[in-house]
This record gives C-alpha cells, sequence and structure tokens, in this order.
C-alpha cells in the first residue's frame, strides 16, 4: 500500500491522526508520501518507509490513496499536489464542518483499517479551468477549482459591472458585488450561501449564482458542464478580484477571464456509509424536521 498524507494545520487532532497510521500492523510494510511540514511530528519513524514531499513533482502514480487531514480548505489544497496524477483524496476531519471529509477523528482506528485494506470507493469530480493573460499556467500557478471561481469587487462598496457569455453568446451583464461559477461538489459553499442550489455531484452542471445582485430579476442559473464561459469586470475601481477555490488574484478590469470545465478530473475516496445526501443531512442538517 502506498499512502501519501498532507496536513495544513499541525494542533493535537492532526498529530494524533497523523501518528495512528504508524500504529498499525500494516504500516511497517507500507510506503507513505509524508508532507514535508509534518514530517517532525511522526512519533516513532523507525523501520517505516517515510518519503518527504513538497511539490506535485515529488509524487508518482504509484500513490493508492492521498488522506488530508484537517478542513475543507486542506482538502482543496490536494488539487495542487495531485494534478493530474488521478490519485483518490480521501478527508479525514479535525476541523470544524469538514462537508467534503469522509472520515471524522473520532473514528480514525476504523478509518484507518478500512484505507489499507483498501475499502473505500472512489467517485470523480468535475474541476473548473480558470484561462487568463494575468494569471498565466506554472508551477506556482495551478488554475483549477473543485468548488468554485468568482470574481469579487475590491478596494470599493459600489458593486460591479460583470459582462457575462456563453458559449460566445452574451448572457447578461450582472449589476452585483461578484459573480460565482461553482461545480456540484462546491454547489454547498460559497453558491449555497448566496443563495444558490445544492447539485448532486455527478450531474454534470455549473452553476453561475451573483453575489447581492441589484436586479430582483437576477436568480441563480444552472447551465452545462460543457459550457464555455466568459467574463468581464469593469466598475470604479481598476481592479477586481478573482478567486479559484482558495487562491486570490487581482485582476485589472476589462481582462478577458474564460472559464471551462477541466480535461481531467479529481477523484474523492469515500467509504460505502458515506454518500453524498447523508453528508447534506449529518452536516448542512438539510431536510431536519421535527415530524420527521
Amino acid at each position: 500500500m502506498v499512502i501519501a498524507l498532507f496536513s495544513r494545520e499541525i494542533n493535537d487532532s492532526t498529530k494524533n491522526v497523523i501518528n495512528s497510521f504508524f500504529l498499525s500492523n500494516h504500516a511497517k510494510h507500507s510506503k507513505f508520501f509524508i508532507e514535508k511540514n509534518i514530517l517532525d511530528v511522526i512519533e516513532n519513524s523507525e523501520n517505516l518507509n517515510l518519503v518527504p514531499f513538497e511539490t506535485s513533482n515529488d509524487l508518482d502514480s504509484s500513490i493508492d490513496i492521498m488522506v488530508s487531514i484537517g478542513g475543507d480548505g486542506t482538502f482543496l489544497r490536494c488539487i495542487e499536489f495531485i494534478r493530474e496524477l488521478d490519485i483518490p483524496v480521501m478527508g479525514i476531519n479535525t476541523g470544524n464542518l469538514g462537508f467534503l471529509a469522509t472520515s471524522k477523528k473520532e473514528d480514525i482506528n476504523d478509518s484507518i483499517s478500512k484505507i489499507f485494506h483498501k475499502d473505500f470507493n472512489v467517485e470523480n469530480r468535475t474541476l473548473i479551468k480558470v484561462n487568463s493573460n494575468e494569471i498565466g499556467i506554472n508551477d506556482s500557478v495551478f488554475p483549477y477549482a473543485l468548488n468554485e471561481v468568482s470574481v469579487v469587487r475590491k478596494d470599493t462598496t459600489s458593486m460591479i459591472n460583470i459582462k457575462t457569455s456563453l458559449d460566445g453568446n452574451h448572457l447578461n451583464t450582472y449589476w452585483a458585488d461578484g459573480l460565482i461559477v461553482s461545480t456540484p461538489t462546491g454547489s454547498t459553499g460559497y453558491s449555497l450561501s448566496c443563495g444558490g442550489p445544492v447539485i448532486s455531484p455527478t450531474s454534470g452542471s455549473f452553476v453561475l449564482t451573483p453575489i447581492s445582485p441589484h436586479n430582483l430579476n437576477v436568480r441563480p442559473l444552472v447551465i452545462s458542464e460543457t459550457t464555455k464561459i466568459e467574463l468581464s469586470v469593469s466598475g470604479r475601481e481598476k481592479n477586481h478580484l478573482l478567486s479559484i477555490d482558495s487562491k486570490i488574484f487581482t485582476i485589472e478590469n476589462n481582462t478577458i477571464i474564460k472559464i471551462e470545465k477541466a480535461e481531467f478530473n479529481f477523484k474523492i475516496a469515500h467509504f460505502s456509509n458515506n454518500s453524498f445526501y447523508e453528508s447534506l443531512k449529518e452536516k448542512l442538517l438539510w431536510g431536519k424536521d421535527k415530524r420527521n
């Protein structure tokens, strides 16, 4: 078994989870890729096959699974390491909500046993790709998002104008604080908080969700994931913000931003009893009613 372990924030909870992997009898017969920052928290590394990594170049497709230890922010950072290696990622939540996580720290021993026995399912999730002359594509800038891409006002309380085209056809110019382009995975995040719908992960859709629009007749719009989206922002200030999941860029107004489905998928690993709908009910209290 080849396992990669990643954690962004080191605290007592993440330390306990990390070291729990090496208490298993399977650990000495496995290979571990360990994110360099968490090497120091391993209490007993004797007779263990540990390979440190810092970037995606240090990983390879021999890895059976990457385990993200933390919250949803940590999980999203895994994309920058996985890239096109086709490695499934499983989240163990040691943060707050952890909607993308499969397992909780309280269930760590059972989860680790299942991971070593490869007792998990893998589900493909769509990624969004962004093209813009101002961000480029290189090792330090990986313009892909699992949750959403958004354009938002910067250094002003005034609205911005977001000219939006779909497949080359003008859709609308939004007068709003911003606009979110969300994947089905991201439909339970920022988009949901702005009034967007919850979408099944395998629905093959994107959602356009305006942020505080100044029109009563502007509502979220569900479109096909094959649609090519083009945005251009104008406003009182010279710049606006572009966010690609947790990465934020300052973009000059009137810059063309092209958004489309990525040429590869992201794989999420989960246990058989951890469906999307169970997570909705458990973590977002969806459908909770005292009459049920």
